[in-house]
């Protein structure tokens, strides 16, 4: 079974770039432990000797890999060398990482506004006294459709049941 107990922990940038895909798995297995950001900077930084489609492909990998902690660790520390001027990574894997966090980003922005349209439901539910089963709370906090959860929220007006509103 593949795991971190298997996979080494790639540290150093020039062994990465010998063993790329290795480095790729390591920050996988690794990156969200307590050498996290090293491991992912190694391997980022073994990124840069591949073509673009390559680089692309794996950062993706890793990125997917990563939770948010080390999502955003990741985030401040392409910022913070960018404010100081550093070259943190070759220029095209540069995009790609500016790319990934701008992604990250929408991708959290839309998280927090479907987290608002559900939570807004469930108070104005409680409001109107109507009382959700589990299975209705639950499919309001499955909910990923913006329309949806906008069109449950004008059903509350006049709704007597959970049934009127999440027809």
């Amino acid at each position: 079974m593949l795991g971190p107990a298997v996979v080494p922990e790639i540290i150093d940038p020039t062994d990465a770039e010998k063993e790329t895909e290795l480095a790729v798995l390591s920050a996988v297995a690794h990156g969200n432990g307590p050498s996290g950001l090293t491991v992912v900077q190694a391997a980022l930084a073994a990124l840069g000797r591949l073509d673009q489609a390559h680089a692309m492909v794996y950062f993706q990998v890793i990125w997917n890999g990563l939770r948010e902690p080390m999502r955003q660790a990741l985030e401040a520390l392409v910022m913070e060398r960018q404010i100081e001027g550093e070259a943190t990574f070759p220029p095209s894997l540069q995009r790609l990482i500016d790319r990934g966090i701008r992604e990250g980003e929408l991708k959290g922005m839309r998280e927090g506004r479907l987290e608002g349209k559900r939570d807004t439901l469930l108070r104005l539910l409680a409001r109107a006294g109507i009382a959700l089963t589990e299975d209705e709370s639950a499919r309001i906090q499955a909910c990923t459709d913006v329309a949806t959860l906008d069109r449950w929220i004008e059903n509350v007006l006049g709704a007597k049941t959970a049934a009127e509103v999440l027809s």
